[in-house]
């Protein structure tokens, strides 16, 4: 008659723990939920510094003061010629009339034509030439090296005013005067010295081995030039591409002096002739301004993206 009893008191016991085991598994259930919901809700949220809103403050004020000037040349390129003289800010209407007719009154279409041809020369020519002198440079131990690239940087030391009388005399002996060539052979040797210099830092800074490696493939030494040397030294030839480019685009001396005819003129001088003896018009010079700095806008939007596939093209095959 015990062993009933013992077992009973088991079972007993048994549904003790299932029941205690079952009580116990409710809340369990209900807790996890609420203890993830807990954390979800009691996440600490980002704190912004002082020192970060007073820092963005400043570069705001900055780009600001930097802007209002492109600001101004922009409202007085659209006012009316009787309100160019009002105190006023704002005109009372805004003549866009003003970017027709600085195109259909003057000769500006010719010179934007003219600086283009320039600019875009004198860049090209700039990257053929300093292209290969930079890689023979970087790559080739010969002697004389040091005093190449001491002359080299001489002649960035020239301003192109102290050559201004014998350029003309030069070009006016071969007749070159008035010409769009002229402006390219000018604005081209006075930006070389620049991009040989960046150019040779840039190659210098890549491993020969990856040149080594490309011939060991296959390649010849032009081949790796162009396939490996070229894509990873990217960044140097957009730096040069722009440096020369913007030089040129804003060149004004030379071509105020080589050129005389109006048509042959580039920009920077069109625009300073509506610079009269007793008056000025402000509102076709100020059109012309911005005319003049769309390209450059346009120019490093494209080129940026240029940049950033350089960094990484070239190195993998």
């Amino acid at each position: 008659m015990t062993h009933p009893t013992t077992t009973d008191t088991a079972n007993t016991g048994n549904g003790t723990a299932d029941t205690g085991t079952l009580a116990k598994s409710p809340t369990k259930a209900t807790r996890t939920p609420t203890g993830t919901a807990g954390t979800a809700t009691t996440r600490p949220r980002r704190t912004i510094r002082p020192r970060t809103l007073v820092i963005t403050a400043v570069a705001w004020l900055l780009a600001a003061l930097f802007l209002i000037p492109y600001l101004e040349m922009i409202v007085t390129a659209l006012r009316p010629a009787d309100e160019l003289r009002d105190a006023g800010y704002l005109p009372s209407h805004f003549a866009w009339s003003n970017l027709i007719k600085v195109w259909t009154d003057s000769t500006l279409g010719g010179n934007l034509r003219v600086t283009l041809l320039v600019a875009a020369g004198s860049t090209l020519l700039v990257l053929l030439v300093a292209l290969p002198a930079a890689y023979y440079t970087a790559r080739i131990k010969y002697r004389g090296r040091t005093l190449f690239l001491l002359l080299v940087l001489v002649t960035q030391m020239f301003q192109p005013t102290s050559l201004l009388v014998g350029l003309y005399r030069e070009f006016f002996q071969f007749g070159m005067l008035n010409s769009v060539w002229t402006l390219i052979i000018c604005n081209a040797a006075f930006n070389l010295a620049f991009a040989i210099w960046i150019l040779t830092a840039y190659i210098s800074s890549i491993p020969v081995e990856l040149e080594e490696a490309a011939q060991i493939d296959g390649l010849g030494r032009l081949g790796a030039l162009r396939r490996v040397t070229i894509p990873l030294a990217m960044p140097g030839i957009v730096t040069a591409l722009i440096f020369t480019f913007i030089s040129a685009w804003n060149e004004f001396v030379m071509g105020l002096r080589l050129t005389t005819v109006p048509e042959s003129q580039p920009l920077t001088v069109g625009i300073n002739n509506f610079i009269g003896n007793y008056t000025v018009q402000w509102n076709y010079l100020f059109a012309g301004s911005v005319v003049a700095i769309l390209p450059v806008i346009v120019l490093f939007a494209f080129i940026e993206r240029q940049v950033v596939s350089g960094l990484t093209a070239g190195s993998v095959k």
